[in-house]
């Protein structure tokens, strides 16, 4: 009887030890900066069908995985917010394609009237630093903790903005250097409803994107922050046909590529990941303690840890 009670002590020690260790795993290159790069509609279908050179580049020379999830429904509004406040519709309230208010009551609300999300978290924990936001189709402006963002531009694509978020997101990086940005693209999602996802309409709408995302990576080498910066590459959504939303995988599975300080080389992921892990992995690059109530967890295995 002794040995067996040792035995299930030495277990349960041996668990809390790991756990212990769990919690307190760190990147062993802390970044800088980080910027994320997201792309409205880009499915893991089309990136595995369509050469796109510069997020190829990212993904050889740094981690990804094909098949990153997307909460249900698999829909514009509901990702995204679940992408800056690690949580599912369940808790953040926004439950279709085109919310401007939660649908469901958040579970908790912050003190920018909100449930608790990246940027607020990342404001309260750094009231100085410099974090901007840049978007193209307009329902994102009611995503996001607005209050605690001090660079916060909507870039609709049209004659003031002939290339959409591009050159307004290359020179705010080259000028404020950002501890953190979020550049948001609307393509190729309207592509895909209007020609079809992995049709050559949408395949080309990759090729600009591709040229967006090569200027962007550009910009933060020009600005020399590129040693000590994280750049994540993800999106909302895939699509299928001419729709998305439904549960099959091309609609629910997009890429995540980390590229830069700390992160490994020619590494695929194959741990599951889902949208919520995305400012999950966000506030352990930099730092930040995430709220309680936070469900995503960070990607450690994509970075050299300690």
């Amino acid at each position: 009887m002794k040995r067996i009670s040792m035995f299930f002590t030495i277990t349960l020690m041996a668990c809390c030890f790991a756990a212990v260790n769990a919690k307190v795993l760190r990147p062993k290159q802390t970044p800088k900066h980080v910027v994320l790069i997201a792309f409205d509609g880009l499915s893991s279908e089309g990136v595995r069908h369509h050469a796109m050179p510069n997020l190829n580049r990212l993904m050889k020379e740094g981690a990804y995985t094909l098949h990153n999830r997307s909460i249900l429904p698999s829909s514009s509004a509901p990702n995204w917010t679940s992408m800056f406040t690690s949580v599912g519709p369940e808790l953040h309230g926004f439950t279709t394609w085109g919310s401007k208010t939660p649908e469901i009551p958040p579970y908790v609300i912050n003190r920018y009237g909100r449930f608790p999300g990246f940027y607020g978290l990342f404001r309260d924990a750094r009231p100085a630093a410099e974090c901007g936001y840049i978007y193209e189709w307009e329902g994102m402006r009611y995503l996001v903790d607005s209050l605690a963002i001090n660079y916060f531009v909507h870039t609709p694509v049209g004659e003031r903005y002939p290339d959409g978020a591009a050159t307004v997101a290359v020179n705010y990086i080259k000028e404020k250097k950002p501890t953190y940005c979020a550049v948001i693209f609307d393509e190729p999602d309207h592509t895909g409803h209007t020609s079809g996802w992995e049709s050559e309409e949408y395949f080309r709408k990759l090729d600009q994107s591709d040229v967006y995302l090569g200027r962007l990576v550009n910009a933060i080498e020009e600005a020399g922050i590129m040693k000590e910066t994280v750049i994540i590459v993800t999106a909302d959504h895939g699509g299928k046909g001419t729709a998305h939303g439904g549960i099959s995988l091309n609609e629910m599975e997009t890429p995540v590529v980390f590229y830069g300080k700390g992160v490994r080389q020619s590494f695929e992921i194959t741990e599951s990941t889902m949208v919520i892990d995305i400012p999950a992995t966000e506030a352990w690059l930099l730092g930040i303690e995430p709220h309680e109530a936070w469900l995503g967890n960070p990607v450690t295995t994509a970075f050299q840890t300690k």
